[in-house]
C-alpha cells in the first residue's frame, strides 16, 4: 500500500537510477548528510515540541538521492525529518538495520546526517517497517526481544520519538503486529517523554482504514496502549485529490472514537495524516493545493500530525511530469524546491491547541454483561466501566473484543 514507488526504484538497479537523477537535479551524493562530523556519542536532541514531532518528513538517509539537509531547513524553516527506515537484517536476526542492510550498530551515514541537522537546531524521528522488507516484529520472538532490537536505535540516536509504520504486508501478521504495539509499548514505558507514533494505512471507506488497520487498533486496546498519535495514509487506493483524503481522515476519526471510547477532540488530538506528494505509485496526483487543503483540516481540527513520503521526492523532475511515471527522487509534478516541505514546516510551527478536556464519565445504568444472555440490536450493557451497544443479535461475544459490539464510550 504505502510507499511503492520508493521501494520499486530501490529493487530495479537503484544505484544506477540515483546517479543519472543526481547529475540530473544537481543534488548532493547519496552519502549527504548535512556537513556534520560523526561523534561518538548521540548529539543531544534539540528541545522541539510535539508539534514538530508531529511534522516530519520522511527522507531516506542511504537510497532515493538523500537531499543535504541543510539547505532544505534554511529554505523552508522545517525543523524535524522523519529517517526511513529501520527493518530486521535481510538475511534474517533479530537487530535493527537500516534498509535490512546497514547494520545500526555499525552506521556512520545516517548519524552523521542526524548530528548535522541537530546541529542546525532541528531533530529527527527515526520510522520502522514501511512498505517491504522484513520488519523486527516478524523476526524478534516477542514484545520484549522486539523492544530490545528498537532500543538499541533509541539509544544509539538519542532519540526523542520514533515512529512505527505498519502496513502491508506485515500487519495482516497478527503476531508481528503483537510483537510490534508491544515493543511501541515497553519503549514509551522505558524513554521518558518519548513520542511514540504509528502508522498505518488509509482507505477510502467510511471508516478511514481497512479491516487489517482496525485489527491493530484492537490489539493496542486489548494491551492498554496509547501512542502520542496515529496517521493514516490516503493514498494509493483509489483516493481523488484532497477531499476524499479529508473524508477519510473524517472516516478515522469516528473509528478512533468507536475504538477507544474518546471524545471528538481526544480524537482528533490522537490523529495524524501521512501524505504522498506529487503522483503516487497507483497514478493518483496530489498537488500544492492539496496539500494546502489538508493541512487547513489538520490544523482547524487540531490533528497531531502532518507528514508526507517524502523529501527525497520533493524536487521537480526532468521533464516536470516525468513522462507520467513515478519516482522515488522528485514529484513528477510541477513545483519549486521543496514546495512540499514548506507546508510540513507551517504545521510545526503552528501553535498546537491546548489539550483536550473531556468531560467526567457518566454511571454505568446500562446492566451488566452476560455471557449467557442473548442480545439484539440496539441493547446496551456494562462491561469493564465501559458502556456497549449491540449492532445485531449476539450472544457469548465479548464487549470491546467482537466487532458486535460499539463501545459508547466509559462509565463509572
Amino acid at each position: 500500500m504505502r510507499k511503492k514507488a520508493r521501494m520499486a526504484v530501490r529493487r530495479r538497479g537503484l544505484a544506477a537510477a540515483v546517479a543519472a537523477v543526481t547529475v540530473a537535479l544537481g543534488t548532493a551524493s547519496a552519502v549527504a548528510g548535512v556537513g556534520a562530523a560523526v561523534a561518538s556519542e548521540p548529539t543531544a536532541a534539540a528541545a522541539l515540541g510535539g508539534n514538530w514531532y508531529g511534522a516530519a518528513p520522511y527522507v531516506m538517509p542511504f537510497d532515493n538521492s538523500p537531499p543535504d539537509l541543510g539547505p532544505v531547513m534554511s529554505a523552508t524553516g522545517q525543523k524535524s525529518f522523519q529517517l526511513a527506515f529501520i527493518l530486521a537484517p535481510s538475511g534474517g536476526g533479530c537487530s535493527p538495520t537500516w534498509d535490512g542492510s546497514h547494520p545500526v550498530s555499525s552506521d556512520t551515514q545516517a548519524k552523521a546526517m542526524i548530528d548535522g541537522i541537530r546541529a542546525a537546531g532541528g531533530d529527527v524521528t527515526v520510522s520502522a517497517g514501511g512498505y517491504g522488507g522484513t520488519k523486527l516484529g516478524q523476526t524478534c520472538g516477542d514484545p520484549s526481544s522486539t523492544a530490545a532490537a528498537y532500543q538499541q536505535v533509541v539509544s544509539k540516536y538519542g532519540l526523542k520519538a520514533i515512529d512505527f509504520d505498519l502496513e502491508e504486508p506485515e500487519y495482516e501478521n497478527a503476531t508481528a503486529i503483537h510483537n510490534e504495539v508491544g515493543a511501541a509499548k515497553i519503549l514509551q514505558q522505558n524513554n521518558a517523554g518519548l513520542y511514540v507514533s504509528i502508522t498505518t494505512a488509509g482507505t477510502t471507506g467510511g471508516e478511514g482504514t481497512g479491516w487489517f488497520g482496525k485489527q491493530l487498533l484492537a490489539e493496542a486496546k486489548s494491551q492498554g496502549f496509547t501512542p502520542a498519535n496515529y496517521a493514516i495514509m490516503p493514498f494509493d487506493g483509489g483516493f481523488n485529490g484532497s477531499s476524499a483524503q479529508i473524508s477519510a481522515l473524517e472516516g478515522f476519526h469516528s473509528t478512533l472514537m468507536s475504538t477507544f471510547g474518546w471524545s471528538s477532540a481526544t480524537a482528533y488530538a490522537h490523529e495524524g495524516v501521512s501524505l504522498m506528494n506529487g503522483r503516487s505509485d497507483t497514478g493518483e496526483y496530489f498537488r500544492q493545493a492539496d496539500f494546502q487543503a489538508v493541512l487547513d483540516y489538520a490544523t482547524s481540527h487540531g490533528l497531531s500530525r502532518y507528514t508526507f513520503w517524502s523529501v527525497n521526492r520533493d524536487r521537480q523532475c526532468n521533464p516536470p511530469d516525468n513522462n507520467g511515471q513515478t519516482s522515488g527522487t522528485c514529484s513528477s509534478v510541477t513545483q519549486g524546491a521543496w514546495d512540499f516541505t514548506k507546508y510540513t514546516a507551517r504545521f510545526g510551527g503552528a501553535t498546537p491547541p491546548p489539550p483536550p478536556t473531556d468531560p467526567a464519565p457518566g454511571a454505568c445504568t446500562a446492566p451488566a454483561w452476560s455471557a449467557s444472555a442473548v442480545y439484539t440490536g440496539g441493547m446496551e450493557v456494562t462491561y469493564t466501566k465501559h458502556t456497549y451497544k449491540a449492532k445485531w443479535w449476539t450472544q457469548g461475544e465479548t464487549p470491546g473484543k467482537a466487532d458486535v459490539w460499539s463501545d459508547e464510550g466509559p462509565c463509572t
